[in-house]
């Protein structure tokens, strides 16, 4: 099983007729994924060869889906544009969007949020984010799809890097869906929203979250492990030696006294019995604990 894409997702890419959008869909195409469409205003009509694939164009999302049957959008567009595609898959109704774009403005990315919100129709994972890939089923995004295997634990991940890493430290035992939710101050799936859908999975018998510093999402998530998550949960929270009152890397980092520190997240976190490695490799070491004594 898989949380949000599996191997019946049927994927259109924004953007796929550019540089980044066309590496990455002949990646997506490479680990299975079914690409039945790329969407570039005013490249209708046209279609793109990824070797024995070739993958239509369409003007407009709305076109594309109906032409085509589909229910996943990876957004690959500069960021001065990414609020008007985001809408468009939005107004079209489709049910997952992948906002793959960095240096989306806030304003925009909560003009969006709230446009989504109102249509009830679209969940959006980013912006700013690497995607998720569902392990022998299918990928929508930057993830790289030979680093691991697929299996019972369920990823969430604020940092792109940190993904790649527990993903391949972790490779033997494998992953159901591993997410990339994004470290902008406002992203559309939270770590919240992966751990429900984890929980609700079969196919997920345990679950790796990694946060970072700033922000309140890292205690928020352990209020809601306490009292819905049954599953074992096993974390790490990047930034335990920044210094207090900087911003460190994503958008979303910023401390302030001791509020939002990797401290006080831990101490958040072990609260409601989730185990929080100090590394990445701690952390992958605390998850064969767990999957060990299963």
């Amino acid at each position: 099983m898989a949380i949000f894409l599996t191997k019946d997702s049927k994927v259109l890419v924004q953007g796929m007729t550019g540089a980044e959008g066309s590496r990455h869909t002949a990646r997506m195409i490479a680990a299975g994924t079914d690409i039945v469409a790329g969407v570039t205003p005013g490249k209708g009509g046209q279609s793109v060869d990824f070797g024995e694939r070739r993958v239509p164009v369409f003007g407009g999302v709305a076109e594309a889906m109906a032409e085509t049957g589909a229910d996943v959008s990876v957004v690959f567009v500069p960021p001065r544009f990414a609020r008007g595609a985001v809408e468009e898959a939005v107004d079209a109704g489709i049910p997952l969007c992948v906002v793959i774009t960095e240096g989306v403005p806030v304003h925009d990315t909560l003009r969006v949020w709230a446009r989504a919100q109102a249509a009830g129709t679209t969940r959006i994972i980013g912006p700013n984010c690497p995607g998720l890939i569902s392990p022998g089923q299918a990928s929508a995004g930057i993830i790289p799809a030979d680093i691991t295997s697929a299996g019972p634990i369920g990823l969430v991940s604020k940092s792109g890097t940190l993904t790649y890493q527990l993903m391949y430290e972790l490779r033997d035992i494998g992953f159901s869906t591993a997410v990339g939710i994004g470290g902008d101050p406002v992203i559309g799936t939270t770590h919240i929203d992966a751990l429900q859908a984890f929980q609700d999975d079969p196919g997920t018998d345990a679950i790796v979250m990694i946060g970072e510093i700033g922000g309140d999402a890292e205690e928020r998530a352990a209020a809601y492990i306490e009292k819905h998550v049954t599953k074992p949960v096993v974390a790490y929270v990047a930034g335990f030696t920044a210094p207090e009152g900087k911003t460190m890397g994503h958008a979303g980092a910023i401390v302030s006294g001791s509020s939002g520190t990797a401290q006080a997240k831990k101490e958040a976190l072990e609260k409601v019995g989730v185990r929080v490695g100090k590394t990445p490799s701690e952390t992958a070491r605390l998850m064969r604990e767990v999957m060990g004594s299963r």
